[in-house]
């Protein structure tokens, strides 16, 4: 078996931080790539006004050492901002619509119908590269309840009928538990990638309870950095060297090498300044 692994540090971890240079930036996605990591959503082509921490991705871009075989990823929240990504050379492009409307507004400035109706376009933008539509708090909403778990089955038929041939499902604010990542897999399916915070402590099981579905793909940030800066409360990410640790341990093949993440986690520390909430990382492997 193997599990794709999307380390999403240098973007969501770090967009509720306060803002690292340029070069640590680089620095972090460099040594992502070293450590066997193929897919990493590197930067985020969003306003710097609203996320300060994501400015100059062009820059970190232009500073990154490319390494043979790794997708570089980039958020694009419309069409201008996939303009730039394709300008700055990113390989993929990663789409954020919200299944709860009152987040899609907080967090993008848009209804939900307003969000769909600009994939199309940022499709055309695109063009071959890969484009993955990641819906957000699909596992539920501290707004309105589980309302979006009952909406997302339909955003994704939505979409899929315009060309999205790649979905990621995020458990935004940390609501999901295996009981409701399991029900929302038997209704979409299992080919779905899995964005997991753990805000309340779950976001490994719920990874676990995934992979016995058949999921198959996760994102995860080193550390366990990262979290919605438009969403009060949020927790940080599934913590890239937790889930490698277990995987491991059960010979689950990612080509992720644990000791190099774990160096270069402490490097992390001194970048932003703090402890990182990874078990892995304070207490070490077993």
């Amino acid at each position: 078996m193997h599990i794709e692994v999307r380390e999403v540090g240098p973007r969501d971890g770090l967009q509720v931080e306060a803002p690292i240079s340029i070069e640590d930036r680089a620095t972090l996605i460099d040594g992502l790539a070293a450590a066997g990591l193929t897919d990493i959503e590197a930067v985020s082509f969003v306003s710097p006004a609203a996320v300060p921490a994501m400015a100059d991705p062009d820059r970190v871009m232009a500073a990154i050492h490319r390494h043979p075989g790794v997708r570089y990823w980039g958020l694009v929240p419309n069409v201008r901002g996939a303009e730039l990504a394709v300008a700055a050379g990113m390989d993929a492009l990663t789409i954020t619509v919200s299944a709860c409307p009152v987040y899609n507004q907080k967090n993008i400035r848009r209804r939900v119908e307003e969000s769909m109706a600009a994939i199309a376009d940022i499709l055309d933008v695109a063009g071959l590269r890969p484009v993955d539509l990641i819906l957000s708090c699909v596992f539920g909403s501290p707004y309105t309840g589980d309302e979006p778990s009952q909406t997302t089955p339909e955003l994704i038929s939505q979409a899929r009928q315009m060309g999205v041939g790649r979905f990621t499902l995020a458990d935004t604010t940390g609501m999901a538990t295996p009981t409701r990542v399991r029900s929302m897999l038997e209704t979409v399916g299992t080919d779905v990638g899995l964005h997991l915070h753990d805000t309340r402590g779950t976001a490994l099981v719920n990874a676990w309870e995934a992979i016995s579905c058949g999921v198959r793909r996760f994102d995860a940030a080193l550390g366990g950095l990262g979290g919605s800066p438009f969403a009060e409360g949020a927790g940080g990410n599934l913590a890239t060297e937790d889930l490698i640790h277990i995987l491991d341990d059960a010979d689950i093949h990612t080509g992720v090498d644990l000791g190099a993440l774990l160096a270069l986690g402490g490097s992390l520390r001194e970048m932003v300044g703090h402890e990182l909430s990874s078990a892995v990382a304070q207490v070490g492997p077993r």
